[in-house]
């Protein structure tokens, strides 16, 4: 098991690397002058150079490559040289420990994902630490719902297979698949948020925290979570409902569940005990990609609820072209893609001892 850890990490690594090329060449070839977008309209020729020094903007596009290889990178080498790009500076990165080597320094520190464009030179990562949180409430909050409706309906839609319960649970499945995201996040906001409100006091948009009315600082506004969450666990939870149907009514064919039945045990211990369990992997395969997405940014959701997360940060940097920003966040929706994928690998041999890993 350490031994199948440890070559995930490493290959994790490697998709990290090519995610970093990506985004870096992609957003590199983008036309516009980087030095010209932080300045905004407040730019003249002397600030232009200065910052296209400071930020290695004046250098060959490898070698804003290395750069920024250099500074997402978690071990990395600095010059002593103050007049230099990777000169070591305590105000831009945060270190733990330090070897030097003649006029080269050897780093072990936190990535740097540089400063945003249009924050007044805020850092990436305080920017994303600030979304993200929001967004990963939102994600849970969503996946609990999808989850917790899911396997009971997809259960009982086994049961009870081929009757009308079973067919109007398909319909309500196939619906939330098909419909949109940003259609549902429209609907749900105007029936109860606007056309409900007097009775289900839920307001259109609103984020997790709130500016309190008489100035006393942030509050956490907690029914403000419930119809993003809600509209944001309606596909995953249409996906629940089938894969959980389909996986049980597979399994209860198998010949330990006909064994189990011929020892006396009821139909509630053989699914408990013996049919559950097992049912569960590819609804663990489907759930960790959508949580994955969800904390991608659920961008449509997010932008019409107004909630302060990932996905809405995303989209105002696109708008405002704040690459650093879009390619932090890309790199730090990377790293939990690989730590999600790496979790589920791990929880399958747990649900099903018939999986070996190799």
């Amino acid at each position: 098991m350490f031994q199948y850890i440890i070559n995930k990490i490493f290959y994790g690594f490697l998709t990290l690397f090519g995610v970093v090329t990506v985004i870096f060449f992609l957003f590199n070839v983008l036309p516009g002058d980087p030095a010209r977008m932080m300045l905004d309209q407040r730019e003249d020729t002397e600030q232009l150079q200065n910052i296209r020094k400071k930020y290695g903007f004046d250098k060959p596009v490898f070698t804003q490559y290395l750069y920024y290889l250099n500074d997402v990178s978690p071990v990395s080498f600095h010059s002593d040289n103050k007049n230099d790009y990777t000169y070591l500076s305590d105000e831009k990165y945060q270190y733990q420990k330090r070897f030097d080597i003649g006029s080269t320094s050897v780093v072990f520190k936190y990535p740097y994902l540089r400063e945003s464009f249009q924050k007044n030179g805020k850092n990436v990562s305080e920017v994303i630490a600030e979304t993200l949180p929001n967004t990963a409430v939102l994600a849970i909050l969503a996946i609990v719902i999808a989850l917790a409706l899911g396997i009971v309906l997809g259960v009982l839609s086994a049961l009870y297979k081929d009757t009308f319960f079973d067919r109007i649970i398909a319909v309500i499945s196939t619906l939330g698949m098909s419909v949109p995201s940003f259609f549902s996040a429209i609907l749900f906001a105007w029936f109860f948020g606007f056309v409900l409100h007097e009775y289900t006091g839920l307001e259109m948009t609103g984020s997790l925290y709130e500016v309190h009315d008489f100035g006393e600082g942030m509050h956490i506004q907690w029914k403000n979570l419930l119809l993003p969450a809600i509209v944001l666990g309606i596909r995953p939870l249409a996906v629940v409902i089938q894969l959980m149907r389909n996986s049980l009514l597979e399994t209860m064919s198998q010949d330990y569940i006909r064994t189990a039945k011929a020892k006396g045990l009821t139909m509630y211990q053989v699914i408990k005990k013996h049919a559950l369990k097992n049912s569960l992997n590819p609804v663990v395969t489907a759930i960790s990609g959508w949580f994955a997405s969800m904390l991608a940014g659920a961008v449509f959701v997010e932008y019409i609820f107004n909630w302060n997360g990932l996905g809405k940060e995303i989209v105002n940097s696109l708008n405002t072209l704040d690459l650093p920003v879009i390619m932090g966040s890309v790199l730090v929706v990377a790293t939990l893609f690989i730590i999600i994928n790496i979790l589920v690998d791990v929880i399958y041999s747990w649900l099903d001892p018939r999986i070996r890993l190799s």
